[in-house]
């Protein structure tokens, strides 16, 4: 069976966007409006970028957990020009990271941790090693076979 590790993150987040889409992870209303933290000068230009979000921070538990709120913000952060200086590091906003996490808690995906954070449950491993499967056998599928030369 094969891990997250195995697969790319962009094909991998992809898919888990759409899965997640299809069991009901909503939008919140104010997130058409929201920027992602104070790094940012625009809101995101994809309509679906809350469960693009939501499948990142699932893939991310999965491989750094427990994980807290305040180091997904770090990870998600960028940089913001100040003045003529150097760019100086932000958080991202906590309000997007903390509802994503409630969402994926109430399918199931994530348990909490008392002092450490967030960790994926044995439903959430099973679903991403399930799907990690899923991919590696349509990348082995679509590449041709190699010949060998010696």
């Amino acid at each position: 069976m094969a891990k997250v590790y195995d697969i790319p993150a962009d094909i991998l987040i992809d898919k888990l966007s759409n899965i997640l889409k299809d069991e009901g992870v909503s939008a919140p209303t104010w997130a058409a409006y929201v920027k992602t933290g104070s790094h940012k000068d625009k809101p995101p230009q994809k309509s679906d970028w809350w469960h693009t979000r939501c499948a990142s921070i699932l893939r991310k538990i999965y491989l750094r957990g427990p994980i807290s709120i305040d180091d997904l913000r770090l990870k998600y952060g960028g940089g913001k020009a100040v003045g003529y200086g150097a760019r100086n590091h932000r958080l991202a906003g906590g309000a997007i990271i903390r509802t994503a996490v409630h969402s994926l808690e109430k399918l199931g995906y994530v348990e909490k941790v008392e002092g450490k954070g967030r960790v994926i449950s044995s439903q959430g491993m099973k679903k991403l090693d399930v799907l990690s499967t899923q991919i590696l056998k349509e990348l082995i599928v679509k590449e041709p076979q190699l010949k060998k030369y010696s």
